[in-house]
């Protein structure tokens, strides 16, 4: 589909997880929300798109490319804890909060949005020490025990292999718990933006 088709799509996507019954209490539970995964060639608009949306709706948006993160800023820091276990204090390692969850928390503090998206940018081309961390992410939307808060859905975007040689594919079962969305290039779609934006 072209990029203005996958912009509606993730548009109605957000907008179904987002409705809430009259108690308030989301239609469709956190843990059945599927995390959207957008593939497309670079420069196709991925990031713009996710903009866009987030500005229509009224959402809040954070945005990583998580080649630049590190298994330690995904899932936080090692440190050390004391605890009582059968009446014997011993010592046990916990996690800071994940630099990305904690990003949420801060965009929701200063903007006073509780719903949002938050987009990971080439996502098939994490470390081989961070891809598990975020199989797991996309699947129970956690990292370790900290949990992205109720009400932001998850878009994941990469580039095709024939674009980037170090992509790695998805397995079947993680692409069994995400919505793929294929975009292609489309030169009447991005004339029809460029007139919007008054671009020559």
């Amino acid at each position: 589909m072209n990029i203005k088709q996958a912009k509606q799509e993730i548009t109605n996507t957000l907008k179904a997880y987002l409705a809430k019954d009259q108690l308030g209490n989301y239609l469709i539970p956190t843990v059945r929300q599927r995390p959207v995964l957008l593939m497309g060639p670079p420069g196709v608009g991925k990031t713009q798109i996710m903009e866009q949306i987030a500005a229509e709706t009224g959402v809040g948006l954070v945005a990583y490319t998580i080649t630049h993160h590190t298994r330690q800023s995904a899932i936080g820091l090692p440190f050390i804890e004391k605890r009582t276990y059968g009446g014997e204090e011993v010592s046990v390692t916990e996690y800071t909060m994940s630099e990305i969850l904690a990003s949420v928390y801060r965009l929701m503090e200063r903007t006073g949005l509780k719903e949002g998206i938050l987009f990971l940018d080439e996502i098939n081309c994490v470390s081989e020490t961070l891809a598990p961390m975020m199989l797991q992410f996309l699947q129970c939307k956690t990292f370790g025990n900290q949990a992205l808060p109720e009400g932001w859905l998850i878009v994941a975007a990469g580039n095709p292999p024939e674009y980037n040689k170090s992509v790695r594919d998805f397995d079947v079962v993680t692409l069994d718990r995400v919505k793929r969305i294929d975009v292609e290039e489309d030169y009447g779609v991005w004339k029809e933006y460029a007139r919007r934006k008054n671009l020559h």
